[in-house]
């Protein structure tokens, strides 16, 4: 289908669009330019993951057809927790915790978004401005009263959790109507009319949508992206090792580059379509290629991801240490490579163990998963197979590294001091 709006047209093929409140309205509303769409992300760490990243990649795209991103941090709502589709409730932080986060997650949108004055330029709003002022009875009042208790428990976000008999606080429960109450806020305040989110964030946009309509009589839109999963329906974003964070200073671009360069061969020209700025006709091309010819294609997915995120200049340093690495041996491993490192004290060697190793130097979550895969003989050093009672050689001198491999794609540099 054909629609007047370029944005919805960009969005539709590049495989972004899952689901709207009312798609042929709001491709109406984008034939002008200028008008505001936000995202809402709640600040619960230090940086974004890759999870969030067709969120940020939608907001990118919205800036790019000359509309203006709004992005809110949930520096309100972080305080109670997102309970959608979740087993558990999220830990509570506190509002130090939340402030230390909020920085790290503007520093996420930085390569993606030009923020400023201008009519396209991207805003960043929180919504602890105006949640925090809240009176309790009067928001009641006047906006509890338009939220019903059985629509929201309808929600598959909700229903999931209840059908599992797993708790819902009450605390949790009023997550969807401060939800929709920020809507509100940002469509009376700034006159944005779109919410953008994730296909898991439906029962919370919708909540929003109606409840302008009834306060305020006014149509608001929301526009729902798929989740990010692997071709076998895991989200993406985690790795058995851990997170596949946005930030260099929790995951090295080394780190970053290998997860994109190693995607699975049915994922790689979805990732094309949504993460790279390749024209549409090109990643075209691409959707028959096999064989080698479609590694070649997970280098270029990873290089394009990479140039955006952590900046092109780090490609020379990646690749060079990937050469390096797969190629000519730890000796040519430049002690300035991308690849993570941890420090070793010589005086430490004939006390410290292999498993300390891995798993301090962030290779393994826990010593047991540490000791399985050395046991398997998944564990390389200078890419040689080693046990568990392994100890790195005596005579090794300060300013010397030590390759450890875990696997074949997840590396450390061993430096000794």
């Amino acid at each position: 289908m054909k629609y007047k709006s370029s944005f919805i047209n960009e969005a539709v093929a590049r495989g972004f669009f899952y689901q709207s409140t009312n798609i042929d309205g709001l491709d109406d509303y984008l034939t002008t330019s200028g008008r505001l769409g936000y995202i809402g992300f709640d600040i619960t760490a230090k940086s974004l993951h890759v999870g969030s990243f067709i969120q940020i990649a939608l907001l990118r795209l919205f800036q790019k057809h000359q509309h203006k991103p709004v992005v809110l941090v949930g520096g309100g709502t972080t305080k109670v927790g997102d309970p959608s589709f979740r087993n558990a409730a999220r830990p509570l932080l506190s509002d130090g915790e939340i402030s230390e986060n909020m920085e790290g997650i503007k520093l996420c949108l930085l390569p993606f978004l030009k923020f400023g004055e201008g009519e396209s330029d991207a805003v960043i709003v929180n919504n602890a401005d105006w949640l925090d002022e809240l009176s309790y009875i009067p928001f009641l009042r006047e906006v509890g009263c338009y939220f019903s208790v059985n629509r929201m428990i309808g929600f598959d976000s909700v229903k999931s959790k209840l059908d599992e008999n797993n708790s819902l606080s009450f605390l949790e429960f009023n997550y969807m109507v401060m939800q929709g109450y920020d809507f509100y806020e940002l469509l009376r305040t700034k006159d944005c009319r779109i919410q953008f989110g994730g296909q898991d964030q439906w029962g919370n946009i919708v909540c929003g949508v109606e409840l302008v309509r009834k306060k305020l009589g006014k149509e608001v839109f929301g526009f729902t992206s798929p989740l990010l999963t692997t071709k076998d329906g895991r989200k993406m974003g985690k790795t058995a090792n851990g997170s596949i964070w946005m930030l260099e200073n929790m995951l090295s671009s080394y780190d970053f580059w290998q997860y994109w360069r190693n995607v699975d061969d049915a994922d790689v020209i979805r990732m094309m379509y949504l993460f790279t700025d390749i024209d549409l006709d090109e990643i075209k091309k691409m959707e028959n290629i096999r064989g080698q010819e479609l590694n070649d294609i997970k280098v270029l997915l990873a290089d394009e991801v990479t140039a955006i995120v952590r900046g092109r200049k780090s490609l020379d340093v990646i690749h060079e240490t990937a050469t390096a690495m797969f190629s000519k041996g730890v000796g040519n491993i430049s002690s300035d490579s991308s690849v993570p490192k941890y420090s070793l004290k010589k005086s430490e060697l004939a006390s410290v163990s292999l498993v300390d190793i891995i798993v301090d130097g962030g290779m393994c979550t826990s010593r047991g998963d540490a000791k399985r895969l050395l046991r398997n003989g998944g564990v390389y050093i200078n890419d040689q197979v080693v046990s568990e009672d392994y100890k790195i050689l005596p005579d090794v001198q300060s300013g010397d590294c030590v390759k450890l491999s875990c696997g074949r794609k997840k590396h450390l540099l061993i430096m000794i001091v």
